[in-house]
């Protein structure tokens, strides 16, 4: 189980976001502020980092320093109220590996960390195949097809994109903002119409196998049912 440590000094989004995480299969330890959050990660071994900008004693861009002078290689998500580009810089100089601003959707920041984790461990993803199994049907990402009893139907590159979000969190919700962002570098309205065509197009390709199911959540996304 990967083990993560949240420094927030908010004790009820902390409290909250510990839940969240830990009932998502991340052991987390919360910290509420800086020098705390130092002396837990010197105390134990961390995956992830998650640290807020503005805290008490010791602010999130030191500590992040300080993890980063530690030697350790361990990725840093920082949250922050603000929405200034200086913040941005300076949390991408000391080394931030992602950066979100509050108010933020939990489902997106546990996509950002499974795919940050999924990056870190570089051994594991180039052993990972690139074909998926979604019920009766077989994905292959890198050539684009969707085979079925001996046919195959050939995707685009956002049909295959899209398809791939899906198939890596299977049975998860998916967040609408964070794929809009993800495939098509924004969640405007024009691209939100635009995925919907898309994932119109996914479920008739899916209609073959009923256990396979592309529902939506109302007010989060999306969710592939396999």
């Amino acid at each position: 189980m990967p083990k993560l440590l949240l420094v927030e000094d908010d004790p009820n989004l902390g409290l909250l976001l510990q839940e969240f995480l830990n009932a998502k299969g991340y052991d987390t330890d919360l910290a509420t502020d800086g020098n705390q959050g130092w002396e837990k990660f010197t105390s134990h071994e961390y995956d992830l980092c998650i640290f807020d900008v503005m805290l008490p004693k010791k602010d999130g861009f030191s500590l992040g320093k300080q993890v980063r002078m530690s030697g350790k290689d361990v990725p840093i998500i920082f949250l922050t109220a603000k929405s200034m580009k200086e913040d941005t810089i300076q949390g991408l100089r000391i080394g931030a590996d992602d950066y979100m601003t509050k108010p933020f959707d939990r489902e997106e920041l546990l996509l950002r960390i499974g795919a940050i984790l999924r990056r870190y461990r570089k051994t594991d993803e180039a052993a990972a195949p690139s074909t998926y199994q979604i019920g009766t049907y077989s994905f292959d990402y890198d050539h684009q097809l969707l085979a079925r009893d001996g046919s195959a139907q050939k995707l685009t590159s956002k049909e295959s994109e899209l398809l791939k979000l899906f198939a890596q969190n299977k049975n998860q919700p998916l967040s609408r903002s964070f794929a809009l962002k993800l495939i098509w570098g924004d969640d405007s309205y024009f691209n939100a119409r635009s995925m919907d065509v898309y994932i119109t197009k996914l479920r008739k390709y899916l209609r073959d196998d009923e256990s396979v199911q592309i529902v939506n959540l109302h007010g989060e996304g999306f969710k592939l049912m396999a």
